[in-house]
């Protein structure tokens, strides 16, 4: 009887241990499949991505090649001398994504110019589908200095362009601008005008849900230049995130602060090191030539890395960084040696001895005519066939000379160049 007891419970051992063994074999086998399934299902997911980022970048539109019709669509002063012109293809055709901070280049027919006039303005709004904005100030002559024409263009758009209105305008370029994935916090540093590619950075950042820890400086004279000060308020209100300082350097008698400025004073390295917890950002700085030098070089001085910082700048008051003194022997030599600049059109040649800021500058001295823009190289107007020779540049720029050209506003030469103009 025991071993009849004995030998059922070994077969009903082995019986359990098989059935175990099986019952896990299944298991594992289902695991597998369900493994291979989600497997495959992510596989398909990461297919369909693919496939529909493909299709979205087919149907996005391109970036157009020369100039295209655009219709002012709507015109809105804002305040003082600045105004706003919202822009829509004449062909009502989609408009493509730009980059944050970048400009469009005008061409615009002024009465009496013996040719198209070159302009270049920042955009003034995020990414929209609809229009492209830009917000100009009127720019009039010095009062010390009756000689020198009030600006061309600015003029020419608070007098002449009107709603419905067609212009030519090339696409969005520049390479002063948030790339994407750029996720690092950033202080906007924006002085009168040049705060419009600032305005067009920050709307285009906190249109979604965001933890970027952002600065926005906007510096000015008085209240009478403050644009869109309700709109940058309700930004701060929405955005913790969102730090904005307005300083006026002169308010007047009418200026309350807390609405038409929050600091008295100049935006410059000193202020910054008061509000900023650290030098730990990205800067860009849009404004007026003294002030972006004068930023830019207390940025260096306090340890902020060149890499960091980043600038914008129209008209010939570029930006030059403070850089390392050279060599006094060294830059004597230099500055001794006469470099021979060859204009084929013209058959001229000239000496050049570093007495110009740029070939442009140099050329229009000697009356010899060169086309150009913005004078900084940004629209790519005064792009000239080098014939031969190097040029160096002296300034950033936005433009890209092609093979064989220079960039004429920001360049000057570095051994003898021959140059079809």
């Amino acid at each position: 009887m025991f071993w009849q007891i004995s030998g059922v419970a070994l077969i009903g051992l082995v019986a359990g241990r098989t059935g175990f063994i099986l019952v896990d074999a299944l298991q594992r086998s289902r695991h597998e499949k369900q493994l291979r399934k989600l497997e495959l299902d992510q596989l398909q997911t990461r297919l369909d991505t693919l496939r529909d980022a493909r299709r979205r970048k087919a149907a996005a539109p391109e970036p157009w090649s020369g100039f295209r019709k655009f219709v002012v669509k709507r015109r809105v002063p804002e305040c003082g001398d600045i105004c706003s012109f919202y822009l829509t293809p004449h062909d009502g055709r989609p408009l493509p994504d730009f980059k944050p901070g970048q400009y469009l280049t005008f061409q615009l027919k002024v009465p009496g110019a013996p040719k198209p006039v070159t302009r270049c303005y920042s955009l003034s709004d995020g990414i929209s589908s609809e229009y492209y904005r830009v917000s100009i100030k009127r720019v009039p002559g010095p009062r010390d200095r009756p000689e020198i024409a009030p600006g061309v263009g600015s003029n020419f758009f608070h007098d002449h362009v009107h709603e419905g209105d067609i212009i030519d305008v090339k696409a969005p370029s520049g390479h002063f601008c948030i790339e994407p994935g750029h996720d690092r916090p950033m202080v906007l540093i924006g002085g009168g005008i040049g705060v419009t590619p600032m305005l067009s950075i920050a709307n285009t950042v906190l249109r979604r849900p965001t933890s970027r820890e952002i600065w926005f400086l906007y510096g000015l004279r008085n209240g009478k230049e403050l644009i869109m000060a309700e709109h940058l308020r309700t930004l701060a209100r929405d955005n913790p995130n969102f730090r904005l300082h307005i300083c006026c350097s002169q308010p007047d008698a009418t200026d309350i602060p807390g609405e038409h400025y929050d600091h008295q004073g100049r935006v410059n390295t000193e202020f910054l090191k008061k509000i900023l917890p650290s030098n730990n950002y990205d800067y860009f700085i849009c404004g007026p030539g003294p002030m972006m030098e004068d930023v830019t070089a207390g940025l260096r001085e306090w340890g902020v890395p060149d890499t960091s910082v980043f600038y914008e700048a129209f008209g010939p008051a570029s930006v030059k960084r403070a850089a390392k003194p050279a060599e006094p022997a060294a830059a004597d030599a230099k500055a001794a040696v006469a470099i021979d600049v060859v204009f084929s059109k013209t058959g001229r040649t000239v000496k050049w001895t570093g007495q110009a800021e740029s070939l442009l500058e140099f050329a229009e001295a000697e009356g010899i005519v060169m086309d150009s823009g913005c004078r900084a190289g940004n629209c790519g107007s005064c792009m000239v066939a080098l014939k031969s020779g190097t040029v160096e540049y002296h300034a950033g720029h936005g433009a890209s000379a092609d093979p064989g050209t220079c960039l004429a506003c920001v360049c000057k030469p570095r051994e003898k160049i021959v140059v079809d103009a």
